[in-house]
């Protein structure tokens, strides 16, 4: 299939496409419209977040990107055709997970979700590692300059703040121009909702045994809801 060649523009909060339109000035506090992608378990979903309620959390601008994108291609992917940079930049392939249940997270350690995110994926961790889970972490700083460390200071936040002993990976972009290849997979394997950006730090991929994305959280899920997701992909 020929490569197309696409612009989008993303915009935050979204519509209630159910409301009816008006000539009126939209209301501030529309609730986002919900969806049945990425969890319908979520609070995301259940409680209708709306610009008001949610307040506390950022609002994200989205720039129009421009961007070609061999559908075909992607959508014969796996997560294990990748190699990515592992917190000490050396080449890992994600072909190593094979089998594998994982939970992919893009992490920062200065985000008012980062004690919680870390503290239950650690539990997380714990709990399944030997039953297949994996918890693949990447640090990303590019919402609100929440991941300005280095590597080896990120990497020493984690381990001796929150005991972290799942893989966590070299910095990386997850949207515009430099996304990282991983990310421009795990995003157009999920889309619907979401659309081709991610939100904020500690937005979470659920990828199956198979290394196909089979949901996506936003970054108010904690890990603790998606543990019954897990173990049902672990009995799989």
């Amino acid at each position: 299939m020929a490569s197309m060649a696409f612009s989008t523009t993303f915009f935050t909060p979204l519509r209630d496409f159910n409301q009816p339109r008006t000539n009126s000035t939209p209301s501030t506090s529309l609730p986002f419209t919900k969806s049945s992608i990425a969890s319908s378990k979520s609070p995301f979903f259940q409680l209708g977040f709306s610009q008001q309620a949610s307040s506390n959390f950022p609002i994200v601008p989205s720039k129009t990107r421009s961007f070609s994108v061999n559908a075909k291609a992607i959508k014969d992917k796996t997560i294990y055709d990748f190699t990515v940079k592992d917190i000490d930049k050396k080449d890992v392939s994600l072909s190593k997970f094979k089998g594998k249940v994982l939970l992919i997270v893009n992490v920062a350690s200065r985000c008012g979700l980062t004690s919680s995110n870390y503290t239950e994926l650690s539990h997380l961790y714990e709990n399944f590692k030997n039953k297949g889970l994996e918890v693949l972490a990447f640090p990303c700083n590019q919402f609100g300059m929440q991941e300005p460390g280095s590597n080896e200071e990120i990497k020493q936040f984690a381990c001796t703040k929150f005991k972290a002993e799942f893989p966590i990976f070299d910095k990386v972009d997850v949207n515009g121009p430099f996304t990282a290849p991983v990310y421009q997979f795990l995003k157009s394997s999920s889309g619907g909702f979401f659309g081709d950006i991610v939100k904020w730090n500690f937005e979470k991929f659920l990828v199956d045994k198979n290394g196909k994305v089979v949901e996506r959280y936003p970054p108010t899920t904690s890990p603790f809801q998606i543990e019954k997701d897990i173990q049902k992909l672990l009995a799989a």
